[in-house]
């Protein structure tokens, strides 16, 4: 008894851990005057989460900016078109046929959700061939095809886009891609490797555990498939698919295991039961450390995994864990080499979020991308803020909402003299500009707009409204009627309200205090002695590493970089790159400590309408053929070219 009440003391500290992770995922914990919503997965947060939410936070943000149109010895050969929004993930090719993802729009179930095949022989005129449906309720985000022993076998992730949908990865045979056979189903659960972790855990929350990224690799006549899941523990999972249709789980290995403390006895996590772990002590040491890292997105899971050409080494861009080297010689028992991290030097904010990673043919090299999601954060209005009735002397009377920081300093430039409105979702200035807006979450018995609807009158911007607790005075008088521009800052949103309700506002416009940081680059390490690697170099692009919008950066823009893929020519070595908005790209990274651009892609007249918007990166081995994900667009076939400048790809 005393055992299952010690565990239940540490369920109940390690769920409140986990609430408060997620909320510090949105990048405000810490401020001075914030309240906010609790609200999350307790077990892990999805990885194509902060992707989602930058979508719909930018889809009412509007650039006057230029289009950035670079076209260096890169340029369209071929479409496979699918100018659908934020459709299409990963890119794979294989044997003359392309292979694209599909992300939440549609969701599994719809017949255009999952992967598209397409015929690429004829690179100039790709053509549709079919769709191999995810499972109801899932999205497809990667996809794999190799030969194999068994033949050619296709691997795609399973995570969960709506109801009855369910996490793990598919099996099929493409030996005739236009007739796909399908051999199995792979659900993942918490409780295959752990014993203890669900004990951690509400029940059924670790069962059909997501798969976000996969892997194909042979040793001899046994072929093997990793999975990157969205469990707890044991991230990196090894699976035995020489018999494709009853695939057989060989090893997990995770970050927890970077944690000292397991007794001499233990070999890993997966160990732990409840004899070696009475108290649960060791497990819960290594949940916590799962969620501490760097930055604004703070964790230690594991996103993505490139295996060795032979089959021996992976490499696992762990998010705030680094880039861990493993030596998978034997599938059965993965062995750490070393871990690649540097946050200082190797990031132009601080955060790690290793995301994608890459080793050149002998691996001396290894590419790693930087995903990050946090950057120009004063564009955007922030979310989760709540106005709670806490404050003295009574709770609110008016309804707030709230602007990002680029927003208030407009009001702060212009103080008074501004009439205008606001919705709550919206703030506008008559004869003037139009700013996004997100109104505060209220107690109940306070006012929100959907009682009162507009509210017009008079902008008056009134400083940090902190009179109660810091003696502020409002900069400028408020009448009755007004409308109460407030910076955040030094004290509860509740105080601010009631000092301007006090002094005459109809509601409150809050403007949030963020700074803005730039998005994220490649690091390119260089691995001459594996188990010491040196960070080389990092390159970023004129968006990524910028904190504002600039001419040919949009505001509604993404420009991080997402995935990579290397490969060495003779004694050239070069890393093929997918960066969003920014487009496809080509660096010669032959001498690691000084990388250079060679190519670039980007055309945003071929989308409809639609920006680039490029998620996925495949190279065909020896030839000139890229393939490109376009998460507007569908497939892009791409032809590299020597010097000078490609003007049209099919010459």
């Amino acid at each position: 008894m005393q055992i299952q009440r010690t565990l239940q003391s540490v369920k109940i500290a390690t769920l409140s851990f986990f609430v408060a992770a997620s909320v510090g995922a949105s990048g405000i914990t810490g401020d001075p005057d914030h309240d906010d919503a609790i609200a999350g997965d307790l077990v892990r947060t999805d990885p194509s989460a902060a992707m989602i939410a930058h979508d719909a936070a930018t889809a009412n943000v509007v650039s006057g900016g230029p289009t950035a149109k670079v076209t260096k010895n890169l340029a369209t050969a071929g479409r496979g078109i699918r100018n659908v929004a934020d459709a299409t993930t990963d890119v794979w090719a294989h044997n003359g046929y392309a292979y694209t993802g599909t992300f939440n729009s549609p969701c599994g179930g719809d017949p255009e959700a999952g992967v598209w095949v397409w015929d690429v022989h004829n690179k100039n005129n790709p053509s549709f061939v079919t769709v191999i449906q995810s499972p109801i309720g899932s999205r497809s985000n990667d996809v794999r095809v190799a030969g194999m022993n068994s033949g050619d076998v296709l691997v795609h992730s399973n995570e969960v886009c709506g109801p009855s949908g369910v996490g793990g990865f598919e099996i099929f045979n493409v030996d005739d891609p236009a007739n796909p056979t399908h051999l199995a189903t792979v659900t993942i659960n918490e409780s295959d490797l752990n014993t203890i972790s669900p004990l951690f855990f509400a029940p059924g929350s670790l069962d059909d555990v997501g798969v976000h990224n996969l892997w194909l690799f042979t040793q001899g006549t046994k072929d093997y498939v990793a999975a990157t899941s969205e469990g707890a523990f044991d991230n990196f999972r090894i699976y035995d698919i020489t018999d494709p249709g009853s695939p057989v789980l060989v090893s997990g290995w995770g970050a927890e295991q970077l944690v000292p403390g397991l007794p001499a006895e233990i070999d890993d996590y997966s160990d732990l039961t409840l004899a070696t772990d009475p108290g649960g002590t060791i497990t819960l040491n290594a949940l916590l450390d799962l969620f501490s890292g760097f930055g604004a997105s703070q964790n230690k899971f594991l996103h993505d995994a490139t295996i060795s050409a032979d089959g021996t080494m992976a490499y696992l861009a762990n998010w705030d864990a680094g880039l861990v080297l493993l030596d998978i010689s034997d599938p059965a028992d993965p062995q750490v080499v070393s871990v690649a991290i540097d946050p200082v030097n190797g990031s132009l904010d601080g955060e790690v979020n290793s995301h994608s990673v890459w080793p050149s043919e002998d691996g001396t090299i290894v590419v790693e991308g930087e995903e990050d999601f946090s950057a120009w954060e004063g564009l955007i209005p922030p979310s989760n803020l709540t106005l709670d009735g806490t404050a003295t002397p009574g709770d609110p009377t008016i309804p707030a909402t709230a602007i990002s920081t680029d927003d208030g300093d407009f009001f702060e430039a212009n103080q008074t003299g501004l009439t205008g409105s606001t919705d709550g979702t919206s703030v506008v200035v008559d004869g003037g500009p139009t700013f996004a807006a997100v109104e505060l979450a209220t107690a109940a018995g306070s006012p929100t707009f959907a009682d009162t609807g507009t509210i017009s009158g008079n902008l008056v911007w009134v400083g940090r409204a902190c009179g109660l607790t810091q003696g502020d005075v409002l900069e400028n008088p408020l009448s009755p009627g007004d409308i109460a521009v407030v910076r955040r800052g030094a004290c509860e949103f509740d105080e601010k309200s009631q000092t301007v309700a006090a002094a005459g506002a109809a509601a409150m416009v809050l403007a949030n205090n963020q700074a803005s940081t730039p998005w994220s680059g490649l690091r390119i390490w260089d691995y001459s002695d594996p188990t010491n690697p040196v960070l080389a170099s990092t390159f970023d692009t004129e968006c990524s590493a910028s904190t504002a919008p600039g001419a040919n950066c949009r505001a509604d823009g993404t420009y991080s970089v997402h995935n990579v893929v290397v490969e060495s020519k003779g004694n050239k070595t070069f890393a093929y790159v997918s960066w969003y908005w920014d487009g496809m790209l080509v660096l010669d990274v032959t001498d690691p400590y000084h990388p250079v651009e060679r190519a670039r892609f980007l055309d945003n007249s071929t989308n409809d309408g639609l920006a680039n918007d490029f998620w996925g990166v495949y190279k065909e081995t020896n030839s000139p053929w890229i393939y490109g994900s376009d998460r507007n667009g569908g497939l892009y076939v791409l032809k590299e070219f020597g010097a000078g400048s490609a003007k049209n790809g099919k010459k």
